[in-house]
């Protein structure tokens, strides 16, 4: 069992908290996770905000991109992160084609996350004003996602930086604009300079946090695998490893691995022990045919 030495006498984090947390400069912590037990640790270690990402599909599905990542796929593991969450606000992320049809089907799919996956909040990815709109107007939290948006890489000519140029950070910034005066409540500002993404945030009267978009914005958005080294594909440029427990994993069952085939393991102190007269009645049975050896 996990000793209970996390903050957990903290009030649950809500959106108001969120709010005046911008208003008094204090910065938001906010990871991803995706099981019960990634949600569990990031709970127990007081992050605000737990983001179960569409980016499951590449940390922990195998996928190459997010793009197949489903509605299922992402309720089942908000479920998961659900049953271990008690003090963050959870956000879940919609996946491709789950919001971009219609508005209809973006509020339908939006509810699910929140009647299904325990979610107090979703994100969309993109200027989706209308859909934006159509989301809030339901009563539903909405975090929008700006700057590099993955579900559209190939319209952005791959994994880029976005907001390089005054022109480009005018526009996401219009974009931003325009998805606050449509209900958003929160913004992710994604591989961007910080003066850029600064520059956004001080634009805007809702929280904007960023992942890999400097230190001006009012939080900021860590993949869980990213920050403790279980992603193996490649690391971005903005990405802390704060430790390796992929090593870790890995030489510990290399470890037991050897011990299984060279009979270390399991020694007595992992046997189940048995009565001797039980022991004894067993050996006595011409049923049992049974050779005692030594534990070793």
């Amino acid at each position: 069992m996990l000793e209970n030495s996390g903050p957990m006498d903290r009030p649950r984090t809500t959106l108001v908290t969120l709010e005046r947390k911008k208003e008094e400069k204090e910065k938001v912590v906010a990871v991803t996770a995706y099981t019960y037990p990634e949600a569990l640790l990031a709970d127990r270690a007081g992050v605000d905000i737990v983001l179960v990402g569409d980016s499951l599909g590449m940390t922990t599905l195998g996928y190459k991109t997010t793009i197949a990542v489903t509605m299922e796929d992402m309720i089942s593991h908000c479920r998961g992160v659900w049953r271990a969450n008690k003090k963050a606000m959870q956000i879940g992320d919609m996946p491709f084609m789950s919001y971009q049809v219609s508005n209809e089907i973006a509020v339908r799919n939006a509810g699910r996350f929140l009647q299904e996956g325990g979610c107090d909040a979703v994100k969309v990815e993109g200027a989706m004003v209308d859909r934006v709109k159509a989301i809030a107007d339901a009563g539903i939290v909405v975090m929008s996602h700006l700057g590099l948006t993955p579900q559209t890489r190939a319209m952005l000519s791959g994994y880029r930086v976005q907001g390089k140029t005054k022109k480009e950070t005018d526009r996401i910034l219009e974009q931003a604009i325009a998805l606050q005066e449509a209900g958003c409540r929160l913004l992710l500002l994604e591989a961007m300079p910080r003066e850029s993404a600064g520059y956004v945030a001080k634009n805007l009267k809702i929280p904007v946090y960023g992942i890999g978009a400097g230190d001006q914005v009012d939080g900021q958005l860590v993949i869980l695998h990213d920050l403790i080294g279980m992603f193996f594909e490649f690391k971005s440029k903005f990405v802390k490893r704060y430790c390796e427990v992929g090593r870790v994993i890995e030489q510990s069952l290399r470890q037991y691995a050897s011990e299984v085939r060279t009979g270390k393991f399991p020694s007595s102190e992992h046997f189940y022990e048995l009565k001797d007269e039980e022991l004894e009645r067993m050996l006595a049975d011409p049923r049992w045919k049974y050779v005692v050896e030594s534990p070793k």
